[in-house]
């Protein structure tokens, strides 16, 4: 990351991602992968003093382990008010999808999304745009909502020289707008908002980073 404050790790899943934002010593994660990587996510949390969990949105493959890690660690969760109804129900959000990508990666998905439990952490807080984290220490990683996968989806800007984006973009074969969406409209505009930022490193839920790291 040249003269960054932070390093951004990424932890590969199945076909998932989730970073771990790090000074070094302390740590945020951000999303926690699927039930098969809990015990990968772990391993990697383990070796710092964990602040904080960052859910970009509660879909299994981003949030299922995210009870067990704040349990494990003693941290909270963060996430957006208004993708509460996704613990309870993942209907009540149902995805949609374009491009024969999208309708692969749906088709493979949306029974497991509909029959996996995403247990709600106890110790939750929420988050909205512009909220930083200077509480757990990361005065420089700053919330933006990216809505369109779901209606509370969000990214973290990490300083002047990363974003960390969820399901709103996606890179499985090349990058552009996620392929799964619950309104594509609203996906769009979140897109555009993502290109307003400049360049910098995107590290998405699924693929590899790109931009200025690579």
């Amino acid at each position: 990351m040249g003269n960054s404050k932070y390093e951004i790790t990424r932890i590969k899943g199945g076909t998932d991602n989730c970073y771990l934002i790090s000074d070094g010593k302390n740590a945020l994660l951000f999303d926690t992968s699927s039930g098969e990587s809990k015990d990968k996510v772990m391993e990697a949390c383990s070796k710092y003093e964990m602040k904080a969990l960052v859910l970009s949105h509660p879909h299994f493959d981003h949030a299922e382990n995210a009870a067990a890690i704040s349990e494990q660690f003693k941290i909270p969760v963060a996430y957006h008010k208004a993708d509460d109804e996704i613990f309870d129900n993942y209907d009540a959000q149902p995805l949609r999808s374009y491009g024969l990508v999208g309708f692969v990666v749906l088709k493979m998905s949306l029974k497991v999304l509909r029959n996996t439990k995403v247990n709600r952490p106890g110790n939750c807080f929420y988050i909205k745009e512009g909220d930083t984290f200077a509480d757990y220490g990361f005065p420089d990683v700053r919330v933006i909502e990216l809505p369109g996968h779901t209606k509370g989806s969000i990214g973290l800007l990490v300083q002047d020289h990363s974003i960390l984006v969820g399901d709103a973009l996606d890179n499985w074969i090349t990058p552009g707008v996620g392929h799964l969406y619950y309104d594509l409209d609203v996906q769009k505009k979140t897109a555009e908002k993502i290109r307003s930022f400049g360049k910098r490193t995107i590290y998405y839920g699924h693929g590899k980073p790109t931009g200025k790291s690579e």
